[in-house]
């Protein structure tokens, strides 16, 4: 079994980290760039920098922003939120990012899913997708789990896979903030199914649910962002705990 990753994630609005429950009720975690520094030293695997609204509003992510957290860290970083086209991923990798991830620009123009693993390569290409569960089926929402697509979640994750895409973050909406673990069946169908690693996203609360993910859900990544922000769940007690399962980590 490869090593399992832990991955913080910064969901950032006006410039600062939020964190709300089912995609609502935000509420302020603190700075971004000190706190993917914080992350970076403390032994977290990557850092996922999300700008949640740049979609909503129709406007690119913040580049200076992007450049500030990637001096200060030392671990692979992904950026997303408001890329729509070859032109905004290599800003972003200029700024210092390592990968991009997109949602609502790749269910609006799929091609773009191939265009980023042609230019640059799949490993730059994370296609997250956010989906809640609706009358027996995964639907998948974009515009930060604004409007509903008519898109299932299996089949548009093996398309994106198809296409190029290097890896797959999947949040469940339902999930999301409520600190009750992920939705694991679904993972691991992801997991079993496609050939590129899983991003378990959405359900944190406590270590027990990481260590779920990994075994139950079969994922090789594992993102939180309030058990960390928040600080109640520290990343070194997380990778000791891990180890002691039996799951191997960094």
């Amino acid at each position: 079994m490869l090593a399992k990753r832990i991955i913080p994630c910064l969901d950032v609005k006006d410039g600062k980290t939020v964190k709300g429950i089912n995609f609502v009720n935000l509420r302020e975690a603190g700075d971004p760039v000190d706190l993917g520094k914080l992350y970076s030293e403390q032994g977290a695997d990557e850092l996922v920098y999300l700008d949640i609204t740049a979609s909503h509003e129709k406007r690119n992510t913040f580049t200076e922003l992007v450049k500030r957290i990637a001096e200060n860290i030392s671990i692979p970083f992904t950026v997303g939120g408001g890329i729509n086209d070859i032109q905004d991923v290599e800003r972003l990798l200029n700024a210092g990012a390592d990968k991009v991830s997109i949602n609502s620009s790749a269910i609006r123009n799929a091609n773009l899913v191939n265009d980023i693993a042609n230019n640059f390569g799949s490993q730059v290409c994370v296609v997250a997708i956010d989906a809640k569960y609706q009358n027996n089926q995964w639907k998948c929402y974009l515009n930060g789990g604004r409007l509903e697509t008519g898109k299932e979640l299996f089949s548009w994750a093996k398309e994106v896979a198809d296409r190029g895409a290097g890896e797959i973050l999947f949040t469940s909406m339902d999930h999301d903030g409520v600190k009750t673990g992920y939705a694991n069946e679904a993972l691991a169908y992801l997991s079993e199914t496609l050939p590129i690693p899983i991003i378990a996203s959405g359900g944190a609360g406590k270590m027990e649910h990481f260590k779920d993910a990994f075994i139950k859900g079969k994922a090789d990544a594992a993102l939180a962002a309030s058990v960390f922000h928040f600080k109640e769940i520290a990343i070194p007690r997380l990778k000791s705990y891990l180890k002691e399962q039996g799951i191997p980590v960094r």
